[in-house]
């Protein structure tokens, strides 16, 4: 079933191909028969980013270019068994890259691998160093969202689930699954905790520009919460900060603006329908929303993350990485 669900939501994406024709959206295709440019990193240049795909690579995209293999989560992630996976198959094996963010200062790319977990990629690239796959001797089973805090370089991250897998996602949506975590990596004791459980699919998260505040998405639920990191709510929750999106995914926070965008589907038992990019405030207002499936089609959007007037949009399991000008 979930392999079914996989091929009808890549079909509709390659069907989006013809039917857009948007002047202000260039689609970048993914190289090597690899899909699902998931989530998006961006250097200290602003000029390129980084993206996780099927089979476990990490790709390098430049205007110059187009995309290169950068870095890998295993020995076998290049392999001619990895090179045409898609989605989750022999995630265990190859990889599956999820959630991505720089440290900005020492150039380190942190990277949510969904079962493999938490692993690091030096300036350089190459061979992904595995820093975690458990917590209080618990492996991880479905590790999502990423962000690294601007101010700290402390990594958190989000479980979508503790008790299904990446493969079995569909499942986990459909009991409605509540087993999800966020965490935080600190790098300078090689310490993770656990900060909020009992999430419901925790699919994303981000960090204010000024380390206040960690935001955590509930894509089963559609549900936004807040976790204080410092101030004088320091360690709780804002059970709801925003609740008026539907299906949230990845949420990527807009420079030091205050604002962020969030990676919308309507879901659906076959497949999610009318993608969109949503973009609040701080207080969790929903002030745009912006349209995609012209686009993208019905399709699992999973990230839209904004650089230099750019809208960079990913997918789940779509062949092509989006931009659009703003």
């Amino acid at each position: 079933m979930t392999s079914y669900v996989f091929v009808i939501s890549l079909l509709l994406s390659l069907l989006s191909a013809v039917f857009s024709d948007d002047a202000s959206f260039q689609k970048l295709p993914v190289p090597g028969k690899r899909s699902g440019p998931e989530s998006f990193a961006f250097d200290s240049t602003g000029k390129a980013f980084y993206t996780g795909v099927s089979g476990g690579k990490i790709l390098k995209y430049t205007p110059d270019k187009g995309f290169v293999d950068f870095a890998q989560i295993t020995k076998t992630s290049t392999s001619s068994w990895c090179k045409g996976v898609f989605g989750t198959a022999l995630a265990k094996k190859c990889g599956r890259p999820a959630g991505i963010a720089f440290n900005t200062k020492t150039g380190d790319l942190y990277v949510a691998d969904a079962p493999l977990g938490l692993h690091v990629i030096p300036p350089a690239g190459g061979l992904a160093t595995k820093i975690v796959d458990s917590v209080d001797g618990k492996p991880f089973k479905f590790l999502d969202g990423l962000d690294v805090d601007p101010t700290t370089g402390v990594v958190y991250f989000t479980s979508f689930s503790s008790k299904f897998s990446p493969s079995e996602v569909f499942i986990a949506v459909g009991v409605k699954d509540a087993s999800g975590k966020l965490f935080k990596y600190d790098p300078a004791t090689k310490s993770v905790t656990v900060l909020v459980e009992g999430l419901s699919g925790a699919a994303g998260c981000a960090v204010s520009s000024d380390g206040s505040f960690v935001l955590v998405s509930e894509f089963i639920k559609s549900n936004i919460k807040r976790y204080w990191i410092k101030g004088p709510k320091a360690g709780s929750i804002d059970d709801i900060f925003s609740s008026s999106i539907s299906n949230p995914d990845n949420i990527r926070r807009i420079g030091s603006t205050g604002n962020f965008w969030v990676a919308s589907v309507i879901n659906k038992v076959v497949v999610p329908t009318d993608p969109s990019a949503v973009k609040i405030d701080s207080n969790g207002k929903v002030i745009q929303t912006i349209f995609l499936k012209n686009e993208f089609g019905n399709t699992l959007l999973s990230e839209a993350n904004e650089v230099d007037g750019k809208l960079y949009i990913g997918t789940l399991t779509g062949p092509f990485a989006g931009v659009m000008k703003l």
